[in-house]
């Protein structure tokens, strides 16, 4: 099971949300490369990014600092954000990035979603972002009128690597996470989920656990829990050694 450390980054700095709100942002680090090494440091073995400039307007807005964020790090990089066509694809993994998330497009353009897993096999992942329920697309402000289950067989027949699920309502919120959601998303993917909104304490991952070894969970994302010290990255990876 892995922790994936988050920097989210929003008008150049690394910054968490509440709930996917743009207005609702703390920045954790004025220097989200330095965040990304400190990351490193503390033992983590993959790293998570969101552009979130570029997920709420559709377009790559941090790419400079993403490519700054790989040369700097020995560890894989997973990206997304902004993400809607091959060209911004090839640039960030040009740049570095080993697998990409894809959101907006994977629901609302199908075919573009698997031409792009065809182009770039195993490295294309999809966020499906639920609130209540129901699927969220352009950076978690329009609602798909989807759920999980109405799209999980297309994706995977279209190739998506890999699902994050992110439960919206307990993202940011250090709440715990929505055990009953992931446990029946881990249970019917063909393909590793990663579980993301509201990984907050070390007991959050002790329950996610046993999903890395009866289902198919990889592992789990947590950002503000890990800034704010209710998540201790050295004591989680412990933990998940000793279980080995």
């Amino acid at each position: 099971m892995i922790i994936f450390p988050a920097v989210d980054i929003q008008n150049g700095k690394a910054v968490r949300l509440k709930q996917g709100r743009a207005h609702e942002s703390t920045v954790f680090s004025p220097d989200p490369v330095a965040a990304a090494v400190a990351w490193r440091d503390k033992g983590a073995r993959w790293l998570h990014v969101v552009d979130l400039d570029g997920a709420f307007d559709g377009l790559p807005k941090s790419r400079d600092i993403v490519r700054n964020i790989c040369r700097e790090l020995d560890i894989p990089v997973q990206l997304g954000g902004g993400i809607r066509d091959e060209q911004t694809a090839r640039a960030y993994l040009e740049a570095g990035v080993q697998r990409l998330i894809i959101g907006t497009m994977a629901l609302e353009q199908p075919k573009a979603f698997a031409s792009l897993c065809k182009t770039f096999p195993g490295q294309i992942g999809v966020s499906l972002d639920a609130e209540g329920g129901r699927l969220k697309t352009k950076g978690w402000v329009a609602d798909a009128g989807l759920s999980v289950d109405d799209v999980l067989p297309r994706l995977q027949e279209d190739g998506a690597a890999f699902i994050i699920y992110t439960d919206i309502e307990r993202d940011g919120m250090q709440c715990g996470v929505n055990l009953t959601a992931l446990r029946h998303l881990a249970e019917t993917s063909t393909v590793p989920v990663i579980a993301a909104g509201g990984v907050a304490t070390l007991a959050d991952v002790q329950a996610l656990y046993p999903l890395s070894t009866q289902a198919n969970l990889q592992g789990a994302i947590s950002g503000r829990a890990l800034y704010e010290g209710t998540l201790d990255l050295v004591e989680a990876n412990a933990w998940i050694a000793a279980q080995k």
